[in-house]
């Protein structure tokens, strides 16, 4: 179960020529697609692209009519590898992932991908997940794309543009037999505007067709002796015929006076803040004029030297804009110019941070910089002497006034009990060297928890315990996810722990989808899938790898048993890997899917109940063990009226979802019994109603003797 559905926002892709498009990047890149004849496209999902996922499958009956097959990777080497469709036959193909992490992973299909190259277009629609909002280690997937020769487009971040770039795609691998790369930033994904469309076009040769007529050719085979011919086809037939088709096609754009002394060369996907950099200097206004040349790379890689070198003649100064390091682009140009004798003064990483995303008012600062240092009489008058140092403003110090947020668990998290667990374990046993790996329960390494040393990357986390491997008095713990398992964990996880008789723990939590990613069904989810095979037990797939010692928790908030069962896996006598598998629903997910019925429910006057949870302000103590236990959001603390007591007490909040984890803790920790449940009825029944009204009774009742003998004490004294 996604956490969106685009059911309604996809209509929109059959509408035909002529008519408006309105709506979010992904879903352009989708129209554009169909618009471009694909016949057949497959990727694996995370931001910023994991919502372009989401899109295809609530648009693959509209996909399946054109004739488009649609494939949910297991991975994004899977997708990758899916794109040998289009080395033999002219059919159109398109992948998708989160990069460089997805890069990384499909790197080995790439590189055979771009060496043997193809026949009919081969787009690969990689998400850049590069700046503060980012995810993961902060690469570039320029790098890659250098490395193995595949073109790299990065269009500017507005609609018309980039569905332009995915035609522009296809053509581009068409004409010079290589794959493209379409790269996408967070805000090309996600920003909102409209196009005039035009008509889907079935692909002129589906997957059927070529299943019925099958081709080959071995000069696209990547073996000897023809690997080595492909290296000199890239660099004598491929490369030059890229640089025609660039510069025909103007698929670089100019903005701006054709003449200048300073001129600004950026990335396609940098367009926009550079032009907002220039609107606030007032260099520039809404509409896209500019009195500062421009020259725009919507394709960053191969770079053209002829517009280059033409661009900077006759200027004093030029400035790169290139997000991210090393700075590829820029030395690359300065190579140009140096060959060919240009006079202008390239600036680049200085004025601008060598690392860091290019934000808004780092790119005010660094373009300011650079007109102060070459053409201050283009700057406001305030704005074209160096800052004085004595003038700094000093920003107040807020760390010790507003409290970090680090990133944790959700309210209710099926995880969260699994490391509070891990946490009573250790008090027995003592400390474990702990690999974790990527997904939701990697926040375990923050704070309540702090368990966690290392992540190596999706589905490795037990791959990464195989050092360990050694005798010793305590045994590793490797923890993975089941997106993680099925995407990776299972062969370099499982099987290589069974192969190796390793003797230590392998944690699988399995929260019945890729919940990190969006909450995408996998092989083990529970839900029915109209057109994926699910509920396939990860137990079964892990004993079917060889290993013996498994063991299966249904549900994961039983804390005693979650410590129990690992105390267990921890001492055995047992060989080979300990595997357990600890299963609950996300709680995301489950609100998504049961919040909508409920609420459905209860409109229609049926009986509903929901359980809340409460702290006795009586009972408890104070020490808030239970939070640090725990860590749930919905846990907080609340300061008493009460004189003789100066500690405040634990409470929980209107967030809390019920799940109970809270007093499982308390149990299994043996804390204070402070924790109680309360039953929310909505629509009660008669009988319920009048049984409610003597409680109320009774316990108002007690209430009130109590304050009397309070009041008559208070007196006495």
């Amino acid at each position: 179960m996604a956490e969106r559905s685009f059911a309604k926002e996809v209509q929109q892709l059959k509408i035909g020529a002529g008519e408006e498009f309105r709506g979010e990047g992904i879903l352009a890149i989708t129209k554009a697609l169909l618009e471009n004849g694909v016949g057949y496209v497959a990727g694996y999902q995370g931001a910023p692209i994991s919502h372009l996922m989401d899109v295809l499958a609530d648009a693959e009956e509209i996909m399946a009519d054109l004739g488009v097959h649609l494939e949910a990777s297991a991975s994004e080497a899977a997708a990758g590898a899916t794109l040998a469709a289009s080395v033999h036959y002219p059919i159109r193909g398109a992948v998708a992932w989160k990069s460089t992490v997805g890069t990384n992973v499909a790197s080995d299909a790439l590189a055979n991908l771009s060496s043997g190259g193809v026949t009919g277009g081969a787009l690969i629609i990689v998400g850049e997940d590069y700046g503060e909002g980012s995810s993961i280690m902060q690469e570039r997937s320029h790098a890659f794309a250098m490395k193995s020769q595949i073109w790299l487009l990065d269009p500017r971040p507005n609609l018309p543009s980039i569905v332009k770039a995915v035609g522009d795609g296809f053509e581009l691998s068409e004409a010079t037999n290589t794959p493209v790369m379409l790269e996408v930033r967070i805000r090309s994904c996600h920003v909102h505007g409209r196009f005039t469309a035009s008509d889907n076009k079935r692909p002129p040769m589906t997957m059927a067709d070529a299943l019925n007529k099958p081709q080959r050719d071995t000069n696209r085979i990547v073996l000897p002796p023809a690997s080595f011919g492909h290296e000199q086809e890239k660099v004598k037939v491929r490369w030059p015929a890229a640089i025609r088709f660039i510069k025909e096609r103007k698929l670089n754009e100019h903005f701006g006076p054709e003449d200048g002394k300073i001129g600004i060369i950026c990335q396609g996907g940098m367009y926009n803040s550079v032009m907002r950099s220039l609107q606030r200097l007032g260099l520039a206004d809404l509409y896209g004029e500019t009195t500062i040349p421009i020259y725009c790379l919507n394709v960053t890689y191969p770079l053209i030297r002829d517009e280059v070198v033409d661009f900077c003649a006759g200027k004093d100064a030029v400035l790169m804009v290139e997000e991210g390091q090393p700075e590829h682009i820029e030395q690359a140009i300065g190579d140009m110019l140096y060959k060919a004798g240009g006079t202008a003064k390239l600036e680049g990483k200085g004025l601008l941070p060598m690392a860091g995303e290019y934000t808004g008012q780092v790119l005010l600062d660094g373009i300011t910089a650079f007109l102060r240092t070459y053409s201050p009489a283009l700057l406001p008058d305030a704005e074209r002497a160096p800052n004085d140092p004595e003038e700094k403003i000093e920003l107040p110090d807020l760390t010790g006034a507003v409290p970090q947020r680090p990133a944790g668990f959700c309210t209710g998290c099926p995880e969260r009990p699994i490391f509070a667990a891990m946490k009573l374990v250790e008090q027995e046993h003592g400390e474990h060297h702990i690999a974790a790996d990527i997904g939701c329960h990697l926040f375990s390494i923050l704070p309540p928890f702090n368990l966690g040393a290392t992540t190596m990357g999706y589905g490795l986390g037990a791959a990464s315990a195989s050092a360990f491997n050694v005798k010793a008095d305590k045994r590793p713990i490797a923890v993975m996810g089941d997106g993680g398992f099925w995407h990776n964990g299972l062969t370099s996880g499982v099987g290589n722990a069974v192969f190796n008789q390793q003797d230590g723990v392998i944690l699988i939590v399995d929260n019945y989808y890729s919940a990190a990613t969006g909450g995408q069904d996998i092989l083990s989810s529970r839900a029915n899938n109209k057109s994926r095979s699910t509920r396939h037990p990860i137990t079964a797939a892990v004993k079917g790898m060889g290993a013996e010692w498994v063991r299966q928790i249904d549900r994961t908030y039983d804390v005693g048993k979650m410590r129990d069962t690992l105390a267990e896996a921890l001492t055995t006598e047992a060989k080979g890997p300990k595997v357990i598998v600890a299963s609950s629903e996300c709680m995301l997910n489950r609100q998504r899917r049961e919040k909508p019925v409920i609420a459905k429910a209860i409109k229609d006057g049926k009986r509903m109940v929901k359980p809340r949870f409460g702290v006795d302000e009586d009972v408890c103590t104070g020490d808030h063990a239970c939070i640090r236990l725990s860590g749930c959001p919905s846990l907080s603390v609340k300061k008493l009226d009460d004189p003789l007591r100066d500690d405040p007490v634990a409470a929980i909040d209107n967030s809390c979802v019920g799940c109970g984890n809270c007093g499982e803790v308390a149990e299994a920790a043996v804390l204070c019994p402070s924790f109680y449940q309360a039953d929310v009825t909505h629509n009660p029944g008669k009988f319920e109603v009048r049984v409610a009204g003597w409680r109320r009774g009774i316990i108002g009742w007690f209430q009130r003797r109590r304050e009397a003998r309070r009041l008559s004490f208070g007196a006495k004294a």
